[in-house]
């Protein structure tokens, strides 16, 4: 396990997160979690995420997936730097964008608090940024054992214990 962090900026492009003062704060501590825990190279890496509503993330979504709809989170590793690229240049993870309406839909929904629904697709979308899928049954399940890790680190139940897989 690393002990170095990733540079977590995160930004709220959306007025309705302001409903959550404690968004930034949580998304801090889920990616710290999940950088302390999964077994990856991301010390003193960047990434943003954008906290952001349901149509900006339908933009993205269409645009990027050619899915015409919101989803919760989105994630976009970035394009690793070639041997051309400057030593000095800061190291890239990636984006992640995670829409309000869709994620305070889907704590309601499950009757789960909004933190600890916010943390999981924060942690979610860093591990895909870190190389994770959930295409493959075995790749879905490798994902969802590391998530769980990670949450329960955070005192987070096990999101998966009462429905079905995330694809």
């Amino acid at each position: 396990m690393s002990s170095a962090l990733p540079l977590t900026e995160v930004l709220v492009v959306a007025d309705c997160w302001q409903t959550e003062p404690e968004a930034e704060a949580v998304i801090h501590r889920a990616i710290t979690a999940a950088a302390e825990i999964a077994d990856a190279d991301v010390g003193e890496a960047e990434l943003a995420v954008m906290l952001t509503d349901d149509a900006g993330i339908r933009t993205l979504n269409s645009n990027w997936r050619g899915i015409d709809k919101p989803t919760n989170v989105l994630s976009f590793p970035a394009l690793q730097p070639t041997a051309a690229a400057p030593a000095d240049a800061p190291r890239m993870l990636g984006d992640i964008a995670i829409a309000y309406e869709t994620t305070r839909k889907e704590a309601d929904d499950e009757e789960k608090p909004f933190d600890h629904h916010l943390s999981h697709l924060a942690v979610h979308g860093f591990l895909h940024l870190i190389g994770y899928d959930h295409e493959k049954d075995d790749d879905a399940e490798a994902m969802e054992s590391l998530e769980r890790e990670i949450l329960a680190q955070l005192s987070i139940p096990d999101p998966y214990a009462d429905r079905e897989r995330v694809r």
